[in-house]
């Protein structure tokens, strides 16, 4: 370990993870050269004696799961709900109240809650570590990573690529992440969504600061021929509260093997997961999917983030 790696790593230590913009440019690669080593040996004890809190106050398999497995390759353990029913909140305590107590048992802890802010807040009233995992539509700054590493390891680079979000990028706290993360690297964006589902401007500003190139289309095929990455992400029904607007963009884009046959020879497929109709099952075992890698890079991923917010 290089010394400026050793200071960077320091760096991070006792930090919350709230946002994908709480880390650096540096400070992404110092999580993704962590996460290749976590890669090559999953299995460390250096999480003895620690113990991770997962407070989900929303469904989740591969965030929460993944989480709990880094815990337990590492050698530490696990405490926490995953269904609001079986906690104290079920009885009314606030999310203050619930964080103040959980700081009191655990050294870290990763949040989901459905209300944007909630993670913010949770790191300003805690006294350990937060880590974000996904505060309603806002952010998800752990799955970003993980992308970032899944863009990284596919293209050999993180920048001057071409990449193409797709699906719901209105409410997908995914895109939003990883479109701000990617602002800091030389990449030109391929926004396809319907109309009622574009990008909100206060994520497009971070594209527009950079100077960087965006685009905006309504036709999946248009972007495929030139797409380095495409990121499908599901149109997601519980955030609509009209179901009638959901019905109207649901099946928006699918796709399918057929549409694949034009494609970049490294073009990847990424999906933060899980899927609906938007990816067919026939492109499962085509070579441009990527989406079951990219959840196992996941565990590698916040394998490093616990080892690097714990300064360990």
């Amino acid at each position: 370990m290089t010394s400026e790696n050793y200071k960077q790593i320091q760096t991070m230590k006792n930090r919350s993870l709230i946002s994908i913009d709480d880390f650096t440019k540096e400070e992404y690669f110092s999580v993704l050269d962590a996460a290749e080593q976590f890669e090559r040996k999953p299995v460390q004890n250096i999480l003895d004696g620690k113990v991770v809190a997962t407070l989900f106050f929303e469904p989740s398999t591969r965030t929460r799961l993944s989480f709990e497995s880094a815990v337990n390759y590492l050698g530490g353990k696990v405490i926490g709900f995953s269904d609001v029913s079986s906690s104290s909140v079920k009885k009314g305590e606030s999310l203050k109240d619930t964080i103040l107590t959980v700081c009191n048992y655990s050294d870290l802890i990763v949040l989901r809650h459905p209300r944007e802010g909630s993670a913010r807040y949770a790191s300003e009233v805690g006294t350990v570590p937060i880590v974000n995992a996904g505060d309603g539509a806002n952010q998800h700054p752990t799955q970003c990573l993980l992308d970032l590493y899944s863009i990284r390891k596919t293209q050999g680079k993180l920048d001057n690529l071409d990449i193409a979000f797709v699906g719901d990028l209105k409410y997908g706290r995914t895109v939003h992440s990883l479109v701000i993360a990617m602002t800091n690297f030389n990449c030109r964006f391929h926004l396809v969504s319907p109309p009622e589902l574009k990008l909100p401007s206060s994520v497009k500003m971070h594209i527009k600061e950079k100077n960087l190139e965006y685009y905006q289309y309504t036709d999946l095929s248009e972007v495929i021929p030139m797409a380095d990455i495409i990121y499908m992400t599901r149109i997601q029904r519980e955030r609509f509260s009209d179901p009638i607007d959901y019905e109207k963009v649901k099946n928006a884009y699918i796709l399918n093997r057929s549409l694949l046959g034009n494609t970049k020879p490294n073009m990847k497929i990424l999906h933060p997961l899980p899927r609906v109709n938007e990816i067919n099952e026939d492109v499962d075992d085509m070579p441009q999917a990527y989406y079951f890698q990219q959840a196992l890079n996941g565990l590698y991923v916040r394998q490093a983030i616990l080892k690097l917010i714990l300064g360990l």
